[in-house]
């Protein structure tokens, strides 16, 4: 109940019982002060009521318009009154003050304490303590009940945003330590080698070639580094671009295989590809921002290749009214104490940690996120030493060929 009406119904009631009592007790003292008045007076037994009694000794007039002899003398009712109006008035301190007393121990058990628990609380949370839990009253208004409660709420929702902070800060100098790692290793081999080219040392054309070479990688590996680093302040910002087509997505990967292929190639990676998927299923998609996922997680299967023959498969098929895409490699895979967390921001396995490849740790947060933007989802299998599988799915919002058909 609230409060408000908690109050009126207590307002209402002291009156009502008061007036009941206050009743009670000028009936009783009139009571008795007749019951003195027909001893005084003679009239005992006269009568059998207090109305009667009343009759006799209330003032009247006579026919020659003077009051009732027996009353003719008005002071002897002073003393009477004087008595009734003292005991009334103390009757009515002491019952205001018994119905006082009660109310201030409502008030005091259902509003105060609780409102002092919350400026307690409120003060812990000013000086930095959020673990003060406010006791949610069970007899009290409605109103203090959803104060508590809200106020719980808030203290938890600022723990759990105080702790991310503290975390994403963590998450960012060790973000910031890697990024130093990572680009102090491309930047020191591209210095190395042009050192190596201005001194001479690379005095045949196959060595000059070799160097430019490995200078062009390395500066390909810090462009990466950069776009990966500015992409990801997108996401943080919500300002990503996409622009969504529909596209079928069969021709899609079959073009995209296709330039795969040569670098596989080149890697000793052999590539197998299997569409299985209907060629008129078109989904909508930005084909700049899929390729960076599927070049993500290529690259990342390439990073962590430890097989002198590498293998990467790529399978896609419909199920369900979706497109599946499995991407697979038989690459060091990944620790299952670490599977839950691949798609985190900033996180980085143990081996990639201890590893010169190690990433930034926050290229598969981009890749879930892209995915996720698309409507679809992507979960990971591994098996330490075996390699590792990405599942995507994303759905199907037509298909070519049977539209045709249908007309």
């Amino acid at each position: 109940m609230k409060i408000e009406n908690r109050l009126k119904i207590a307002f209402i009631g002291i009156i009502v019982i008061a007036a009941f009592v206050m009743s009670g007790m000028f009936y009783t003292v009139i009571w008795v002060e007749i019951n003195t008045i027909e001893s005084e007076y003679g009239i005992v037994g006269q009568n059998e009521s207090i109305l009667d009694v009343a009759k006799v000794i209330i003032p009247a007039l006579q026919d020659d318009g003077t009051l009732s002899p027996v009353i003719q003398d008005l002071s002897v009712f002073k003393p009477m009154f004087r008595i009734i109006i003292i005991r009334m008035v103390v009757s009515g301190i002491l019952i205001l003050s018994g119905v006082g007393l009660l109310s201030e121990k409502w008030v005091r058990n259902s509003i105060l304490k609780p409102v002092k628990e919350l400026t307690d609380a409120t003060n812990g949370i000013k000086e930095g303590n959020l673990d003060v839990e406010v006791n949610v009253p069970q007899k009290g208004g409605k109103e203090i009940t959803v104060l508590c409660e809200n106020f719980n709420d808030m203290r938890r929702i600022l723990k759990e945003s105080q702790t991310k902070i503290v975390e994403d800060e963590a998450a960012n100098r060790e973000m910031v330590s890697n990024i130093s790692h990572d680009l102090k290793t491309p930047v020191t081999s591209i210095k190395g080698y042009a050192e190596g080219i201005m001194d001479g040392v690379a005095d045949t054309p196959e060595k000059l070639e070799k160097y430019v070479r490995t200078i062009y990688n390395k500066a390909n590996d810090l462009d990466r580094l950069i776009n990966e680093l500015t992409f990801y302040s997108g996401i943080d910002e919500n300002r990503i671009p996409y622009y969504f087509i529909n596209i079928r997505i069969s021709d899609y990967f079959d073009d995209w295989v296709g330039e795969l292929s040569v670098d596989m190639e080149s890697r000793n990676i052999e590539l197998k590809y299997d569409n299985k998927i209907d060629e008129g299923a078109r989904i909508s998609a930005d084909p700049v921002q899929l390729k960076k996922v599927v070049n993500n997680i290529v690259g990342n299967s390439i990073k962590y290749m430890d097989k002198e023959k590498g293998r990467l498969r790529i399978s896609l098929y419909e199920d369900r009214g979706y497109a599946m895409v499995d991407i697979a490699d038989n690459g060091k895979g990944i620790e299952s104490k670490d599977l839950p967390y691949i798609f985190e921001r900033f996180f980085r396995t143990d081996a990639s940690r201890n590893s010169a490849k190690g990433g930034s740790g926050i290229g598969l947060s981009i890749v879930k996120r892209i995915v996720e933007d698309h409507g679809g989802t992507i979960s990971a299998e591994s098996e330490p030493g075996l390699g590792t599988v990405m599942h995507m799915q994303f759905r199907i919002v037509g298909n070519d060929i049977e539209e045709r058909t249908d007309e």
